[in-house]
């Protein structure tokens, strides 16, 4: 057993008895090849509650302050998950995510950058558009609806992937491709919240 099913089971163990997870849309993660999972970010539990009802394993670009912290500078690796030095463009991790990708592996990206103060979706950052454009991956839209409150249900909501297919031909901007992923993301809150 890899490490990554190990804490995968672990905290699904720790996490299934306080929140009421329900999984709506999971068959739409491709079951192989490069695969995008963009989520919103409501709370600090985002990521485990994507990497435990996600159908395959997931790789988290996670902000580089995580790694510094004792505890989880010697899990996070383990787990897959890379740093990235928010507010720049940081080659090292955008090299890292594509190389991901092209071993049709699943990146989780939370396009906002930061959590949600209030809740509400934010704009998402260029960096999510840059993956899509830049690789062949498939880009599943992702909600996260909570709030997280003890033993009451958090929705993980997987959309079906968006044909980008139109906007690489016509050579559209990462931003513009960023609009249209948080645009999905959007659609999946507002028709399951």
């Amino acid at each position: 057993m890899s490490f990554y099913t190990f804490a995968r089971s672990a905290v699904k163990g720790i996490l299934s008895p306080v929140y009421r997870f329900e999984v709506v849309g999971a068959e739409n993660v491709p079951s192989e090849g490069g695969v995008i999972v963009c989520s919103n970010h409501i709370d600090n539990l985002d990521p485990p509650a994507v990497g435990i009802t996600c159908p395959r394993p997931v790789s988290f670009m996670a902000k580089e302050e995580l790694f510094k912290l004792p505890l989880l500078k010697s899990i996070l690796p383990k787990l897959e998950a890379f740093p990235v030095r928010r507010g720049m463009s940081d080659r090292e991790a955008l090299r890292k995510g594509l190389g991901i990708l092209k071993e049709g592996k699943v990146l989780g990206l939370f396009p906002e950058g930061t959590r949600s103060k209030d809740g509400k979706l934010g704009k998402g950052l260029a960096g999510v558009g840059f993956f899509a454009l830049r690789s062949e991956a498939a880009v599943v839209p992702c909600a996260v609806i909570g709030p997280y409150r003890k033993f009451k249900k958090v929705q993980v909501v997987y959309g079906e992937p968006i044909d980008l297919t139109t906007y690489k031909q016509e050579r559209a901007s990462a931003e513009v491709v960023t609009d249209v992923i948080m645009s999905k993301i959007a659609e999946l809150i507002d028709k399951h919240q």
